[in-house]
């Protein structure tokens, strides 16, 4: 595993890759939460780590300033999902994760990890 874990409960920035609302370029399908990569990171595919930054209802453009809550982890793909809440959200729920990634994380097997000490 890579450092992803490193970053649970820090600022994060996120150059927005995919905005609410754009289509994905090779599957059928609309991404309902922003999504962007972590510059100047390597995941464990050696692509910049991935992140659903959940809680804002516009698409965002260029970077993006938020805070790290949990991780996804996939039980059965290399590519881990940070998760991203604006600055003055406290928290949210497994299950509210869940539902707002199920779009693409329904496809993996995975655990929602919110202490990096589990790791």
């Amino acid at each position: 595993m890579d450092n992803i874990y490193h970053f649970i409960n820090k600022k994060v920035h996120v150059r927005i890759h995919r905005p609410l609302g754009s289509s994905h370029p090779k599957y059928e399908f609309v991404y309902p939460v922003n999504y962007g990569r972590i510059p100047n990171t390597e995941g464990s595919d050696g692509k910049e780590m991935n992140a659903y930054i959940l809680g804002v209802d516009e698409p965002l453009a260029g970077m993006y300033e938020g805070k790290c809550i949990a991780v996804i982890h996939r039980t059965d793909d290399p590519d881990d999902k940070l998760i991203i809440v604006p600055l003055d959200v406290d928290s949210m729920s497994d299950p509210e994760i869940r539902e707002a990634t199920n779009f693409q994380e329904q496809h993996y097997s995975s655990v929602i990890i919110r202490d990096p000490e589990t790791e």
